[in-house]
């Protein structure tokens, strides 16, 4: 389902990248904050799903009822730390350490990649069919890769000091941190413990396409080529407040809340944790270890090769390969199908010509070729990129975090509406991502202006 779509994107950043590379230069000493980042997801999650169920629009259209060019906003939100191609390079540079390949083939199969994904859902006559149906294989190799990992790789001396940094350091170290790994990168990594960035509000566009609750009401993003548009925007309907209309809620609430929990708290904590146990029994911690190409991900093949088998090193680079293509994949349809359904709904809604399915076709082109640039010309280390688009996206978070909370209490009848412990719950976590992120941007300012950090 829709969980799985975001359990599946999300695993190529956080997961496979910034949390091991964390664990690689300080260990498991603020592992905790990787725990309380997706349980606070999973709650922010579930909040944007409440509104799309309830109503079949977006949360991004909710926030827009609050003030028009919130839209606009969240476009730019969604737009500035994706347009860095980092999964994608990342997914290359993999490529060329499985494949005996040298650095100059990152560029060009980099772009074919991210060429052959545009491809791939121009011609798709239902694009969310299509992601999900890619996206679930891509979950089931990873889970495969993470079980014998398990099996074969981790040790109890990791999973100890895994459990010693979830709990007994619980809220300690986080300056130490920082002085080793920098703000930008604990904060992105808190960020994308679990999804990040805008591409948790992208949540409400799979349920709907799902046609979960709502949803079932307005229309899917189809290709322009296969597929048969419609113009209508993503405008919803507000149910009649009747018993019967509430018993249907609760029962799409709990459905959702089920698979949000089980796919993407569950699922994609575990995965995490079997990464980051395998790193450190690999790699060790190392404060001054090399981040900019990909070195640690390399060195901690090389040490699966030596320690357990020449083809389990060789499944680990190929394991990456297949996180980080799930993930470009992921984010190239969530940006195109935020950005399309507020430019749709918020300023184009009586526009025949511009249909949502063809904003989303020259957002996804326009990313692609913008992505293929900035890898041929500009920037090409992955880690870099990723760590760019993971600390934006923290901040990102906090501004919707509030306004969740205000629509989902504002706009939605009684028996619907937020309130509760998960009231309460996502007050804790619009403290927690505020932390984080200001943390960053207090490092960034200080930097900026010679004050250090």
């Amino acid at each position: 389902g829709a969980s799985a779509i975001i359990t599946a994107t999300a695993m190529g950043s956080g997961e496979f990248i910034l949390w091991p590379l964390i664990v690689s230069q300080v260990g498991f000493t603020v592992f905790w904050a990787c725990i309380l980042g997706f349980f606070f997801q999973w709650i922010l999650n579930m909040e944007i799903e409440r509104y799309t169920l309830a109503t079949g629009e977006t949360a991004v259209t909710g926030f827009a009822r609050l003030w028009r060019h919130w839209g606009l906003i969240f476009i730019l939100f969604a737009l500035i730390p994706n347009l860095w191609p980092g999964w994608a390079t990342g997914s290359s540079t993999t490529i060329t350490f499985w494949a005996g390949l040298g650095d100059g083939a990152v560029v060009p199969i980099t772009v074919i990649m991210l060429v052959s994904i545009g491809i791939a859902l121009t011609l798709s006559p239902v694009i969310y069919q299509t992601v999900e149906k890619v996206q679930m294989v891509m979950i089931v190799l990873i889970l495969s890769f993470v079980v014998a990992a398990v099996l074969f790789a981790t040790s109890g001396e990791a999973w100890g000091a895994l459990a010693q940094g979830s709990t007994v350091e619980f809220g300690q170290n986080i300056p130490g941190a920082v002085s080793v790994v920098g703000a930008a990168a604990l904060a992105g990594a808190v960020a994308f413990a679990g999804a990040g960035g805008a591409n948790n509000l992208v949540q409400a566009n799979w349920i709907r396409d799902k046609e979960m609750g709502m949803g079932a009401y307005i229309p899917n993003i189809v290709s322009p080529i296969t597929g048969e548009e419609e113009a209508a925007p993503g405008t919803g309907y507000m149910t009649r407040p009747t018993e019967e209309n509430f018993q249907r809620f609760r029962a799409w609430w709990k459905i959702a809340n089920t698979e949000q929990f089980i796919t993407f708290f569950v699922l994609g904590l575990l995965v995490t944790m079997v990464l980051c146990a395998l790193t450190f029994a690999t790699v060790g911690v190392d404060p001054g270890r090399e981040v900019g190409e990909f070195q640690f991900i390399q060195q901690e093949g090389r040490a699966l090769a030596q320690q357990v088998a020449p083809w389990f090193g060789t499944l680990f680079f190929i394991a990456g390969t297949i996180i980080l293509f799930s993930t470009n994949l992921g984010i190239l349809d969530y940006v195109s199908r935020l950005v399309s359904d507020a430019l749709k709904t918020d300023y184009m809604e009586e526009n025949q010509t511009w249909t949502m399915s063809r904003l989303y076709f020259v957002v996804l082109w326009t990313m692609i070729i913008f992505g293929s640039i900035v890898v041929a010309g500009l920037i090409s280390a992955p880690t870099t990129l990723l760590i760019i688009s993971s600390s934006l996206s923290a901040v990102v978070m906090v501004f919707y975090n509030v306004l969740l909370i205000v629509i989902n209490r504002r706009f939605l009848p009684g028996p619907m509406r937020l309130g509760g412990w998960r009231l309460v719950a996502m007050i804790l976590s619009f403290l927690f991502f505020l932390f984080f992120a200001g943390w960053f941007v207090v490092a960034e300012i200080g930097s900026i202006l010679g004050l250090g950090g």
